[in-house]
């Protein structure tokens, strides 16, 4: 299969043709297949939203009632303000990451801190409600990110006259600011076969601006000269169809951006050499293309930015897959909302016929001419008794089982999306349950909510955060530190998720002392989540309050290192005396090993004594020894007897055990002892 040149069109269609027409030819089949499939339902959603009555919204042909019900606006209503409360209800709605190996944050700081200054001069916050809002009528919320440069005044004083006088007046300065504009979706045009902005083709915004707007970007010279001639009418891109079109003084203007043919864009662009020789190599290549009312190129260029990224952010509210329309609030409550219109409308029309006054008369005896109509002060001639002719008619009374019926259609349309409202769901959020059944009605709520607001954070806030901070970078390098940041949304939990958290927290808080160290930090959580004014005042005390007091600290350490003190000393007193004891053992001991030797000492001089020379004499001292050391035997054996009774215990039981014995007699036995 032979490949295209890059000079020729790949389109079976236009071969060979200008820039604005291949872009209108885009740009037009896409308005067709959202019209086809997507225009009438969007346009119903937002007349039930607004509470709009339109023929084509009946649901029988008889019909006469226009109520609308307020269930699907409440829907609405209460959706988007749970997710604004949970990305806006803490102030700052983003924070930044920087990569992993630096280690100094005041860039981080300080981009921060000045992104949300720019966001809210910018008036951001109002825009991304406003693309919540949309996203919720209609399925899916887009955004345009846009570069402005305005003057920006800042009062100042100035010396003159040598300084003898001050002047007093402003400075004026011209910068770059990034806005959001939200995108109607019969504004916006995409490629029916993507599922979001970065893989399509491209993507357009077509709509009606001022015809001054333009003239004045022409002759900033961000458009190109020239005769932009005047706007056909189409009421598919009004923005509000319900109103009377205006017809003057307004432009078409079609911004697409997306996949071009590089040799279209070629031929249109003043400059080529804006084409880099990468992008020379291949057929298609990212461009911004603009044009004034279907014919009149006003800016034509490869992407000026440096990330290369389309200005465009968006994000269904329920994502259907492998489309890029979302499925909205109202979609989901629609068929709930058009029973109970249905069911409104009806018992509205069954009154007209029950409460207002009837007659049914004899026509033969009316006479001609007369006009029966009823009200006060009417009279009605007959030609008879007007009490045969005249009879008070009326076709019975409403139902009363129609109030059960719109409430259960109220409850439907609260099921279907989502909302919860004073009635509760179903009687399980209000007092008519228990909490548990209370914890898991709401549980689920919750969930739901949380899905959405995950969706909004990934496909549209931190896009929109990043394409603005690149474009800061890039447009005002002096203000804003050129690096690889990333970005994460900072977003809280919902009204309703916050005081579900609330009441969980208090049933915890209660099980706890005031004196447990989790107290404080239990306190400090239910504080936060709290939607009070002094929050921030009320969260600072909690922490001063927790923390120590320096005084008593010091206080309580010098009663821990005078405690350990006199620990210490209680040690070294007691070790003192143990060894104390030990020594006193080990000198008992040595007396007690002393104690043989000198009753042996004794024993002989006690034989000894009174002996003389002789035969009678030495068999007297034989007759001595032998006693004595009968007694000096048996009491050796009482003392290893009593020794060995004893369990083996430290030195100072063993001082014990010896001080226990009985004392030994030094002197040895008497002569009576002998004798006997």
């Amino acid at each position: 299969m032979r490949m295209p040149d890059n000079n020729e069109s790949t389109d079976p269609i236009i071969i060979e043709s200008t820039l604005h027409e291949w872009v209108m030819d885009k740009v037009d089949t896409w308005g067709d297949y959202y019209e086809q499939n997507y225009a009438q339902k969007h346009q119903e959603y937002y007349r039930l939203w607004r509470g709009i009555w339109a023929a084509e919204d009946k649901t029988r042909q008889a019909e006469r009632s226009q109520i609308i019900a307020p269930a699907l606006q409440q829907a609405v209503e209460s959706n988007v303000a749970e997710i604004e409360e949970a990305t806006f209800g803490r102030g700052n709605f983003f924070d930044i990451k920087d990569n992993m190996g630096d280690t100094e944050t005041e860039d981080i700081g300080f981009l921060r801190n000045k992104l949300h200054e720019d966001f809210a001069a910018a008036k951001v916050r109002r825009d991304i409600s406003e693309c919540l809002l949309n996203s919720a009528v209609f399925g899916s919320g887009v955004g345009e990110v846009v570069l402005e440069e305005i003057n920006e005044m800042k009062p100042a004083t100035e010396s003159v006259m040598g300084g003898a006088m001050e002047a007093v007046g402003v400075n004026i300065s011209k910068r770059t600011i990034v806005r959001l504009r939200p995108i109607l979706p019969q504004n916006f045009r995409i490629d029916p076969t993507a599922t979001n902005v970065d893989e399509a083709l491209g993507c357009a915004i077509d709509e009606f601006v001022g015809t001054h707007i333009v003239e004045q970007l022409q002759e900033s010279g961000v458009y190109r000269d020239g005769y932009i001639g005047t706007a056909n009418d189409d009421f598919n891109i009004e923005a509000d169809q319900d109103l009377t079109i205006y017809q003057d003084d307004k432009t078409r203007l079609t911004k697409y951006y997306g996949l071009v043919p590089r040799h279209l864009l070629e031929e249109e662009m003043e400059d080529s050499s804006l084409i880099t020789e990468e992008d020379k190599e291949s057929y298609y290549i990212e461009a911004c293309v603009i044009i004034a009312n279907k014919g009149t190129i006003l800016k034509a260029e490869p992407s000026p930015f440096m990330m290369q990224d389309r200005p465009i952010v968006a994000f269904p509210w329920d994502v259907v897959p492998s489309r890029f329309w979302g499925r909205g609030v109202c979609e989901k409550g629609y068929n709930s909302q058009k029973a109970l219109d249905a069911e409104l409308r009806a018992r509205i029309d069954a009154l007209a016929l029950t409460v207002h006054p009837m007659l049914a008369m004899d026509a033969t005896r009316i006479p001609r001419g007369t006009k029966p109509e009823i009200r006060a002060g009417k009279l009605l001639l007959t030609n008879g008794d007007p009490r045969e002719i005249i009879n008070p008619f009326n076709f019975g009374n409403v139902s009363q089982i129609t109030f059960a019926q719109a409430q259960a259609l109220q409850t439907m349309v609260q099921q279907s999306t989502g909302a919860v409202d004073s009635s509760g769901v179903g009687g399980q959020i209000n007092g008519e349950a228990t909490a548990a059944g209370i914890s898991m009605s709401l549980g689920a709520i919750i969930k739901r909510h949380k899905r959405t607001l995950i969706n909004f954070q990934e496909s549209f806030l931190i896009p929109f955060v990043s394409k603005a901070a690149w474009r800061y970078m890039q447009y005002e390098p002096e203000l804003y530190p050129v690096s690889d940041y990333k970005f994460n949304a900072t977003s809280t939990l919902g009204i309703i998720a916050r005081e579900y958290e609330v009441s969980q927290l208090v049933q915890l808080l209660q099980t706890m002392g005031k004196d447990t160290p989790y107290y404080p930090i239990m306190l400090k959580s239910i504080v936060d989540n709290m939607n009070v004014s002094n929050r921030e005042e009320l969260i600072g005390l909690i922490e001063e309050a927790a923390q120590p007091n320096p005084e008593a600290q010091k206080a309580q350490q010098e009663a821990q290192q005078s405690e350990l003190a006199f620990q210490a000393s209680q040690t070294a007193a007691l070790n003192m005396q143990a060894k104390e004891s030990e020594m006193r053992a080990h000198k008992l001991h040595e007396e007690a090993l002393a104690v043989p030797k000198e009753t042996e000492i004794a024993h002989m001089k006690a034989v000894t004594t009174n002996l003389q020379a002789g035969d009678k004499d030495d068999k007297e001292f034989e007759r001595r020894m032998r006693v004595s050391e009968g007694i000096l035997k048996e009491r050796e054996v009482q003392l290893k007897e009593r020794v060995a009774a004893q369990p083996p215990a430290p030195n100072v039981a063993e001082n014990a055990l010896m001080e226990r014995l009985p004392p030994v007699d030094p002197v040895g036995p008497t002569e009576e002892a002998y004798d006997q």
